[in-house]
């Protein structure tokens, strides 16, 4: 591919800045790491929070890189370098261009929580209507003929558009997707053809990240104010303090909003939740969308599950389906892996595994399953290291008022020393108990269990690693309550 067709048109300047014999090269790969290099490639060097790319340019030309894109041109250069104002944002959109191929129909879900639920039901959805249906999130890519488990939410652009490329090229039609504030913030979704966005809602996270939550908030918005194209859809969850400025947000696009929840338009466009009660594992929602009613039992655990399942069916209906047929099809949901996912039981009490790694969810799924304990309600968790360490007292002063029984645990330490991670939850925590092994603090909360009783174990629900220093060493919660229970029963 030209290099002058990778740039276009899109960077004020780039082309009419370009040599025609440079506008000319054969480009045949692009990369932002040095390391993966190939003779022919297009190299993006992209300032970093903690290096610089153009560090690397030299390695990058050494390992064949036939031009540079990024921001500062280096004193010496031995291939063409194009100066850009915003190499991230060329980088996808030139990740774009080199990977044409997209999904005809394409939805992206952002907010806090709820997003890797949302992706897997808007899927869900798709494909119960008949559409060839994928999602991609935090739990890595689900699609009919590749299913490959990641861990970031938001892949790199070059990765990112190489799999939009390859499950159109697959067949698949309908994409539902996660877009983190990173990847918002850092332009990785540029380039992406999103006819709908959704909003879950907006707490307490990624504060090692973003310097305020003002900040954090604006990189949620930008995918109402520059990724939806002025008249696509705009799914917003209407009860939170911060649904107004979505809402707003989505309007100053010229979008088509959808607001759902207990505060959502049911006359109109949105759709209101009047009315949910409990039903054992499933709730009894009564619904209104367009001024008509419909009853539905949602097979899912959980008040926070509904605002899941409602942005997701808004998500649909936005993109063309019918809304009866979507509404009927949320009665067949089955909760993403590690969502508040029922794992085992112990002597009639419940086992549950959730993701819930931050401090408004962790109260949501502890307040989901109060009605499943008629006795205690025990959670067992950690805290990440190398992450916004803030949120860690608050997380147990939470699990203290929330639960009867506390264990505290290990997480994902990282770097940090896991004794000084649990101590700072435990500050907060009164009464709670302190097992660092993840293994055995589980045994232990399992060991305990009586009738009436209902265990959560959160933090970190689909992972199947555990970070520790610089070593990733196999865990699963699943696998360790599984143990658990087979030593029991033995």
């Amino acid at each position: 591919m030209k290099l002058r067709d990778l740039l276009g048109q899109d960077f004020p300047g780039n082309d009419a800045a370009i040599e025609p014999a440079v506008a000319a090269l054969d480009v045949t790969g692009l990369a932002l790491d040095s390391r993966v290099v190939r003779s022919g490639d297009l190299f993006f060097a992209l300032a970093g929070s903690k290096t610089d790319g153009a560090r690397f340019i030299d390695a990058a030309v050494a390992a064949g890189a036939v031009a540079v894109v990024g921001e500062h041109a280096p004193d010496a250069r031995k291939v063409p370098f194009i100066a850009v104002s915003n190499p991230r944002r060329a980088l996808a959109l030139a990740a774009a261009r080199f990977f044409p191929a997209q999904p005809a129909t394409i939805a992206a879900v952002t907010g806090t929580s709820g997003k890797t639920s949302v992706a897997a039901f808007t899927r869900q959805i798709w494909e119960r209507l008949g559409h060839v249906s994928a999602s991609i999130g935090t739990i890595g890519l689900v699609s009919p003929k590749r299913t490959v488990y990641g861990s970031l939410t938001t892949p790199d652009p070059i990765a990112l558009h190489r799999q939009l490329d390859e499950i159109a090229r697959d067949g698949v039609t309908h994409l539902a997707f996660e877009a983190s504030s990173h990847g918002l913030d850092q332009y990785r979704l540029d380039g992406v053809r999103v006819a709908a966005g959704g909003f879950t809602n907006l707490t307490r996270d990624h504060m090692d990240y973003h310097p305020t939550v003002a900040h954090y908030l604006a990189a949620k918005l930008r995918l109402f104010r520059d990724l939806v194209p002025p008249g696509g859809a705009a799914v917003i969850s209407a009860d939170h303090d911060c649904s107004t400025e979505a809402i707003e947000a989505a309007r100053s696009r010229g979008l088509r909003v959808m607001a759902v929840g207990r505060n959502g338009d049911g006359a109109g466009e949105g759709i209101r939740l009047v009315d949910a009660e409990v039903d054992g594992f499933s709730q009894q929602l009564a619904i209104e969308h367009r001024g008509k009613a419909y009853s539905i039992r949602l097979p899912l655990v959980g008040a926070f599950q509904i605002e899941n399942a409602l942005v997701a069916a808004g998500l649909a209906i936005g993109t063309g389906s019918d809304a009866a047929n979507v509404f009927g099809s949320l009665e067949h949901l089955e909760g993403a892996k590690g969502r508040l996912e029922l794992v085992g039981e112990r002597n009639g009490a419940p086992i549950f595994v959730d993701y819930a790694h931050k401090p408004d969810a962790l109260v949501k799924a502890l307040q989901a399953l109060r009605p499943y304990a008629k006795r205690k309600l025990i959670v067992v968790f950690g805290a990440g290291g190398d992450r916004d360490a803030g949120k860690r007292p608050i997380m147990g002063a939470i699990a203290a008022e929330n639960a009867d029984g506390v264990i505290i645990t290990d997480d994902n330490p990282r770097s940090e020393r896991p004794e000084a991670i649990r101590a700072a939850i435990l500050a907060a925590a009164k009464g709670a108990k302190e097992i660092g092994d993840r293994a055995a603090a589980i045994r232990a909360a399992i060991e305990e269990l009586e009738p009436g009783d209902a265990l959560l174990i959160a933090g970190k629900g689909h992972e199947t690693g555990q970070i520790i220093g610089g070593d990733v060493l196999p865990f699963s919660d699943h696998e360790a309550v599984a143990a658990a229970l087979a030593t029991r029963v033995s």
